[in-house]
Order: structure tokens, then sequence, then C-alpha cells
């Protein structure tokens, strides 16, 4: 009979692959950093870029960029998921609705939030409410997308029984249609989130005074190569680390899906 592996264990199997995979990257970062088949200074080494990322923790620089684009990021990803959402099961449970709303999101859709820069900075400035609508510009059109294909797909006998039985709307609703379509909101949240990461880079490279992305753009004028790519590792774990939270929120709330 096998032991049960203990949840330390369960942890160290699930993440191991994903360190190992880390592992190589890492090397082969460092070999071709090494190699000398790209010049010194355009390729920092894994070691270049940890001092790097140290000396800007150090300073404090790393702590405000970093709240500031947390900020950004996180209040124009509520408004845009909000919205997103509740346009989502508005347009799933009402096909006359979805037929005005698809054409003109799907118009929407492939306009990227970067070309949108200059038109937000003319309407609302440089200041903060351009680079927080664009954010959630971005993010409403991706969580609209999944959440309206999850909704449209749940059976509309399901609700039509729950209608037999007597119960109201606002129970068909939350005992029925939101069971129902959350592995879907759970997969259109996730999604929004990197959106949000997305989109942030450009709002910040569109006028700002504090932000990763701005960092980047600052490091990259005066070709600190080692601090760039400190940055860029921060953005993707950044990213890495609100997936999964969002995916260990899913787990606890939504249960039934396999995400």
């Amino acid at each position: 009979m096998h032991a049960t592996p203990s949840p330390p264990g369960r942890a160290l199997g699930r993440l191991g692959p994903a360190l190992g995979a880390a592992g190589v990257v890492f090397a082969l970062w460092y070999l071709l950093a090494r190699s000398g088949a790209v010049a010194p200074g355009l390729l920092p080494t894994p070691a270049e870029t940890a001092a790097a990322f140290v000396d800007s923790a150090r300073s404090g620089i790393l702590a405000d960029d970093l709240a500031a684009s947390l900020a950004r990021a996180g209040q124009g990803f509520a408004l845009g998921a909000l919205i997103g959402s509740a346009l989502g099961f508005a347009t799933g449970c009402l096909p006359g609705l979805s037929a005005a709303v698809t054409p003109v999101v799907s118009f929407l859709r492939p306009i990227p939030a970067i070309a949108l820069v200059p038109l937000a900075t003319a309407w609302f400035g440089i200041g903060e409410t351009a680079k927080r609508l664009l954010i959630a510009y971005a993010v409403l059109l991706a969580v609209w997308l999944y959440v309206h294909d999850g909704v449209s797909r749940v059976p509309v006998s399901h609700l039509r029984a729950a209608r037999t039985l007597g119960a109201p709307l606002h129970r068909r609703f939350t005992e029925v249609l939101l069971p129902a379509a959350a592995p879907a909101l759970l997969a259109a949240l996730r999604y929004g989130a990197s959106v949000a990461l997305l989109a942030l880079v450009a709002a910040e490279l569109g006028g700002a005074d504090s932000g990763l992305a701005y960092r980047l753009q600052v490091d990259g004028q005066f070709l600190r190569v080692d601090r760039m790519f400190a940055g860029l590792l921060v953005l993707g774990l950044l990213g890495v680390a609100v997936d999964l939270v969002l995916a260990s929120v899913g787990r606890r709330f939504v249960h039934w899906s396999a995400s």
C-alpha cells in the first residue's frame, strides 16, 4: 500500500516540473550570456540581473514602481472585469442584446490598447484616468468574450426546469446560471488579469512618471539592460502570482471546475 503524500509533498510534486523547466531556462540563459554570441552589455547574466533587482529593491524604486503599477492594473482590471462580466451574462442570456452588442465588440477587439493611447491622452490627459480606462477597455473585451461564451453554453433546459419548479428569477440566476457559468467566469478573470498587465505596459508607455513599464522605458534610454531584464522578470513573476491567486480562489469557490 502506497502512503498518501503529505501536502508539502503534493505541492513539491506539482512545482517540480515548473522548477525544472525554470532551471533549464536559467542555465541556457547563462550559457548564452557567457558564450560571446551576444555583446556582454546587451545580455546580462542571471547574476547581473539579480544584482540589478537587488539594487532597485534597496533604493526603493522597485517598491514605488510596483505600487503604482499594481494600483493602475488593479483598478482597471476591477472596472473592466465588472462591466465585462455583467455584459457577458446579459448577452449570453438575451439573444436580441447579443445580436446588437456582438458586432460592436467584434469590431473593437482587434484594436489594441496601445493604439488608443494617443486618443486617451487627448481626451483625459496624461493623468491616471486615461491609464485606468485603457486597462479597463482591454480587460472588458477579454472578459466579455469568455463570460458570454460560457453563459450561452448553459443548457436552456436547466433554466426552464428551474422556472417550471417555481424558482424565482434571482434563484435561477444564483443557483442554476451562475454555478454553470462559474468555470467560464474564472477563466475570464484569469485571462483578464494577464490582459490587464499587457495593457498596463501600453498605458504607462503613454506617459507616466512611475511604474514598471515606465522604468523599462527609462532604463532602455540609458541602455541599462540588466535593469530592463530585472523589470521584465518582475512583470512575469507578477503575472504568475496573480494567476496563482485567482486559480487558488477558483479551486476554493468553483471546486467543480477543472481549472
